[in-house]
This record gives structure tokens, C-alpha cells and sequence, in this order.
């Protein structure tokens, strides 16, 4: 018998670390966009949508502010499409199990990469269909990829924060394809339905009913506090190379040099959203300790988890406002803890508060909304090119409030 149950621990383990393995490399790729525009753009993708222009004081210039904005197009839709079309994976996920949907996944990612594989300037279009598939796939990805928690019960959320960080970090896979693409020329240096077979004791279902789990006011609130975060990230990625250009004065080299180091930092994900997992599975021992129920704990558990996170995307949406080009290391730094808290702390929350048969949908909803969310980004990205002459950090004050929101 002691033979069997270390065989079994073994296969959890062994399923945790591929499963790792496949999100640091694939999940969240799209989050590397700002890599990838670098290597789009020296390519000549949209390049007909640069122009001659005139300054003020007479100087002839290349306007290329109408492509800057297709790319940020091409990024925004994909991150809307990815989050609203989540709430059809999680019904499907729910409905079909892991096979059905990691081989969903499976194909999309495929699909997406021999487009974008094949592409080249003169379709310079098709980058919309093959981000998409790529985003759609990786979300699906994840979402299987994150049951693998309940297989550890006392660490669930450090478990579910440790995928979400591989995640985050996953942006890493575009930088290494800008690094072999630009190095030459610059010179720079699963257990199928594992939840529902195994139980999860840590599962502290608020009600077993979905319609009132999304009418409910704890997930109400929290659809605020996750809209408010992702739309002051996915703002920020998608107009990083056009800010990282306005500061730089247009140097190719420093906008690389820069680029470069936000991706490096994005490899830190990982190691960022595990401490998110490790400060609520403390904190929740705590509370049981001091006699609190099993339910009172795991909910006040996150409490502070979602506290830090609102508290560090203030921090960075000050930091971002700052038009310093060396103080952007330090605003690469607080995004990436951010975003991996936030990515963390809300399928940890999910997890939590609500009845796991309900966890795809629930997650598939707040992906949703967000999507809705995202669609301000249009406004703004209007705003900044045919208002603000192109400049992006005029918006960051207002963002700096949003957070506030949160």
C-alpha cells in the first residue's frame, strides 16, 4: 500500500512540473506582444501606414503613428477575444472535461502559430486571426493546467498562483524568437476531471447554484477590482513601444535595449505569484488556528491578497506617470509583481469563495467582462494619437485614479 500511495504522489508531482513547464512557454505568450512589435516592425508589418510629415518648426519626419496603431489593435483584440471567448471555454471545460478541451487548445495554438509562421508584411492582416488563435488556445491552456491545485490540498493557492506566474512570465518565449531575430543585425548582447474525482477540501462553495454565485455581490465587487487592473496593464503593453519610443527620441537601440529588459523582467512572474499563494494559504492557516471555520478563513484569506494588489498597481501606475527612461526599470519591476498578484489572486479567489463544479464558468464570466471592460482602450488609444499627438503618458494620471478604484 505504501508503494501505491508514493506512486500516486509521484504522478501529481510529475503532473505539476509539466504542467508548469507548458505554461511558462505557452500560456501567456501574448504578453510578450511588446517583443514581438519590435521584430514586426524592423520587418516592415504595416509599414504602409507610415507617412512624411512636417513639424512645427518645418523638419521633415516619418509618421508612423497609424501603424503604431494597428499593432495596438492587433493586441487589443486579441486580449478582448481571449477573455470574452473564456467564457466559452469554461462552459466547455465544465461540460467536456480536460481531453476534450486541451486538444481544443491543441489545435488553436497550432493553428495560430502557422499563421503568424508563414506570414509577411504584405499580409500584414493575417496577424489578427493568428495572435487570436494563439491567445484563445493558451487561455484554454491555463485553465486546465490550474486543476491541477487540487491535487495538493493544503497548498492549493500557492499551487494556482505558481500556473498563473508561469503564465505571466510566459512572455519570455517572444523574447527569445526578437533575440534570435535582431541579434545578428543590432549586435545586442493533466489528470482528467481531477477535481471532481479527488474532492478538494479547500473548496469553500459560497452557494452549489451559478446564477447566484454571478449575481452575488462578493463577485460582483470582484468584477470591478479585476476590470480596474487589467485595463490599466493591458493599456500599458499595448502602447509600451510607442511610449518607449517618445522617451527614447526615437533611438532604435535604446527602444530595444528597453524592450529587452521589460521581457526580462516578465520571466519573474513566476517567482512573484507563488508568494500571492503562499501569503493566503499562510494567512488561512493563521485564521484556522485562531479558531476561525474552515470557510471564515479561506475567504478573509485573500482579503490581504487582494489588498497588496490594489495596493501595487497604484504603486506602478504613479511610477508609469513619470516620463524618466531609466525609471521605467523600476515601473517593468511593480507591473510584472502586479500583474502576476493579479492573474494569482483571482483564480485563487474563485477557487475559493465559490462551488469548484461552477469554476470554468465563473472564470469564463470574469474573462468576459473584462473583455467588455477592454473595449475603453479604443477610446484611449484614439484619444492619445488624435489628441494628445501620440503621446501616451497623458493618460496615466486618470489611470492613476482607476487604481485608486480599486
Amino acid at each position: 500500500m505504501l508503494w501505491l500511495l508514493r506512486g500516486v504522489r509521484l504522478r501529481c508531482w510529475l503532473t505539476l512540473a509539466t504542467g508548469l513547464v507548458e505554461s511558462l512557454f505557452f500560456t501567456g505568450v501574448v504578453f510578450g506582444w511588446p517583443s514581438l512589435v519590435f521584430i514586426l516592425k524592423a520587418s516592415g508589418y504595416f509599414s504602409d501606414q507610415c507617412v512624411n510629415a512636417t513639424g512645427p518648426n518645418g523638419t521633415q519626419y516619418m509618421d508612423c503613428s497609424k501603424q503604431n496603431k494597428l499593432f495596438s489593435l492587433v493586441f487589443t483584440i486579441t486580449v478582448i477575444l481571449q477573455n470574452f471567448l473564456s467564457l466559452l471555454n469554461g462552459f466547455f471545460f465544465d461540460r467536456f472535461g480536460t481531453m476534450a478541451s486541451r486538444l481544443l487548445a491543441i489545435i488553436l495554438n497550432t493553428t495560430g502559430t502557422l499563421l503568424i509562421a508563414f506570414s509577411h508584411p504584405e499580409i500584414s492582416n493575417i496577424l489578427f486571426p493568428g495572435l487570436a488563435c494563439i491567445a484563445f488556445g493558451s487561455s484554454m491552456l491555463l485553465l486546465t493546467n490550474m486543476q491541477v491545485g487540487s491535487l495538493f490540498d493544503t497548498h492549493h493557492s500557492t499551487v494556482i498562483t505558481l500556473y498563473t506566474g508561469a503564465y505571466s512570465s510566459s512572455a519570455i518565449t517572444f523574447l527569445i524568437i526578437k533575440r534570435d531575430n535582431t541579434e545578428p543585425v543590432q549586435g545586442e548582447e493533466g489528470i482528467e476531471n481531477a477535481t471532481s474525482e479527488q474532492g478538494n477540501p479547500q473548496q469553500t462553495p459560497q452557494t452549489d447554484s451559478f446564477k447566484q454565485c454571478v449575481l452575488s455581490w462578493l463577485f460582483l465587487w470582484h468584477l470591478v477590482w479585476v476590470s480596474v487592473t487589467a485595463l490599466r496593464h493591458l493599456l500599458f503593453i499595448g502602447t509600451l513601444n510607442p511610449m518607449l519610443t517618445l522617451l527614447a527620441h526615437g533611438d532604435t537601440a535604446q527602444v530595444s535595449h528597453y524592450t529587452n529588459a521589460f521581457a526580462y523582467t516578465q520571466l519573474c512572474g513566476i517567482l512573484c505569484a507563488i508568494w500571492n499563494g503562499l501569503i493566503i494559504d499562510r494567512y488561512k492557516g493563521k485564521l484556522r488556528a485562531e479558531g476561525e471555520t474552515e470557510e471564515e478563513g479561506s475567504l478573509r484569506s485573500v482579503v490581504l491578497s487582494l489588498f497588496l494588489t490594489a495596493l501595487q498597481c497604484l504603486l506602478f501606475s504613479i511610477c508609469a506617470t513619470i516620463p524618466v527612461l531609466p525609471l521605467q526599470y523600476l515601473t517593468f519591476v511593480l507591473q510584472v509583481v502586479n500583474r502576476a498578484f493579479s492573474f494569482g489572486g483571482n483564480a485563487a479567489f474563485i477557487s475559493i469563495a465559490f462551488t469548484v463544479c461552477h469554476f470554468g464558468k465563473l472564470i469564463g464570466v470574469v474573462n468576459a467582462v473584462v473583455s467588455a471592460v477592454l473595449l475603453l482602450q479604443f477610446p484611449c488609444i484614439i484619444l492619445v494619437n488624435e489628441v494628445l499627438n501620440g503621446d501616451p503618458l497623458y493618460r496615466n494620471p486618470n489611470l492613476r485614479l482607476l487604481s485608486l478604484l480599486a
